[in-house]
Order: structure tokens, then sequence, then C-alpha cells
């Protein structure tokens, strides 16, 4: 990276990488968290295991997308 020119996308890729960090501090904390979460609650019977890991399964995949997009922002080749 030459840097005798200024960057004009520094701004973003500040923004990506305070944002990758986030994001992934966010799915430590589904990770270690996740029985709670997705855990069984008496409060709705109907509900079996099979809803609990979709749920479980679309809050991840929401997640890896988001960490991807930051990823690809704070790198920005």
């Amino acid at each position: 990276m030459n840097t005798n020119q200024s960057d004009p996308l520094i701004f973003f890729r500040i923004f990506a990488t305070c944002g990758f960090f986030v994001t992934l501090a966010v799915g430590f904390y589904l990770a270690r968290h996740s029985g709670r979460f997705f855990g069984a609650t008496s409060e709705i019977p109907s509900e079996g295991s099979s809803d609990r890991t979709y749920t479980k399964v679309l809050v991840f995949a929401a997640w890896c997308h988001a960490l991807v997009l930051f990823g690809v922002g704070a790198l920005n080749l």
C-alpha cells in the first residue's frame, strides 16, 4: 500500500473493521449463550426441537453473512 497518498476509503475501512470485530464478539456471545436463546421453554409447549434448531440455523446464517460482509469491507483489496 502506498503511504504517500491518502486513502479515500479509510473511513469505510475503519467502519468495516469495527463492524467486523463487533460482529465477531456477538457471534461468540451467541455461541456461549445459545442454550438460553434457543433452548426449550415451558411457555410454548407446541414448539418442537426442529423449530428451535431451524431458528438457530437462521440466526447463525445471518451472523455469518454479516461477518463476511464486514470482513470483505475491512480488507477491500
